[in-house]
């Protein structure tokens, strides 16, 4: 671990430990940069509850989440990043060089990669968490191959759930929408295209009260009427939470430009921010994809633009 000064100014610095941070600091490590990467008190990201992928290119036999980050990591760490393993609490975008406080130290920064990435909003209950990875997920594009032919259920009303839950009709065999209401907030295009797909069943008036399951994963979720209480009981193979991604910017205090989404603002084919010298990578800023492979590609990017600037700055 990097021990950090006021003193110490840094060419690059980067905020946030998933596939977007250590993407940037292998590419800023090897333009010579010597990137300071500050990961967080749980580094990885989303990716640490994903139990296999098979989606992300060079792995032919798959591989779990928190191995392939811990092999980024580690190749980060090969060609030359310093790592601090602590949360950022505050940021002065002022003035160049950045200021970047942490619990511990403040880092000065000539440029500044934030790829804090985006939290899965989740309902909060016991045995959502007791099953993650094992038939709960928050991504029908990361694990939606594994429901081939089965039956599964997505919660949420919105464009992401009806997103959600069309994708999966490519795989499983029928699709519950599970959804507060009788009418969906989604656009009505997307609602449209849900409702008329005939693998998908709404379920309305229906919150989840428990997620049902043995050693083998989820095995089925009880229903709650939001009308008159009464509960119901539906037998499932997944589950799927689409109620909202939030993504991880508190600690910026304003100072960038968001999208309406609550994603940092990046210029058109860039990962350039409202502020010069500041970049943005990875589900901070994404909205739409949310990939780990997309993920690293802004990473790329944004490490590729930092190391420009400071070459255009000399």
């Amino acid at each position: 671990m990097a021990s950090e000064t006021k003193t110490d100014v840094r060419n690059v610095v980067i905020v946030g430990g998933g596939p977007a941070g250590y993407t940037a600091a292998i590419y800023a490590a090897r333009a010579a940069a010597s990137p300071l990467l500050i990961e967080g008190w749980e580094p990885g990201g989303q990716l640490m509850t994903t139990t296999e992928i098979e989606n992300f290119p060079g792995f032919k036999d798959s591989i779990e989440g928190p191995a392939l980050m811990a092999e980024m990591k580690a190749q980060a760490e090969r060609v030359g990043t310093d790592f601090i393993t602590d949360a950022v609490e505050s940021v002065d975008l002022s003035s160049r060089p950045f200021r970047v406080k942490t619990g511990t130290a403040e880092v000065l920064a000539k440029t500044l990669i934030i790829a804090t990435g985006a939290k899965a909003k989740w309902l909060g209950i016991e045995s959502e968490q007791t099953f993650m990875g094992r038939g709960v997920s928050a991504c029908a594009t990361c694990d939606g191959f594994f429901y081939r032919d089965k039956v599964v259920a997505v919660v949420g009303g919105g464009d992401t759930a009806c997103e959600e839950a069309i994708y999966l009709t490519n795989h499983a065999t029928k699709v519950y929408l599970v959804h507060r209401r009788d009418e969906l907030r989604a656009s009505k295009i997307m609602a449209d295209r849900l409702l008329k797909n005939p693998k998908i069943e709404p379920v309305w008036f229906s919150a989840v009260d428990e997620i049902l399951g043995d050693n083998s994963g989820v095995t089925g979720v009880r229903l709650r009427n939001t009308k008159d209480g009464s509960t119901r009981e539906l037998a499932i193979d997944g589950i799927f939470m689409a109620i909202g991604h939030q993504p991880m910017v508190e600690f910026l205090g304003g100072q960038l430009e968001l999208t309406k989404t609550g994603n940092i603002k990046t210029a058109p084919d860039s990962t350039r921010t409202s502020v010069k010298g500041v970049f943005a990578a990875g589900d901070v800023q994404d909205s739409v994809y949310r990939q780990a492979i997309t993920a690293a590609g802004t990473g790329c990017m944004a490490a590729i633009e930092a190391t420009r600037l400071l070459e255009e700055d000399e």
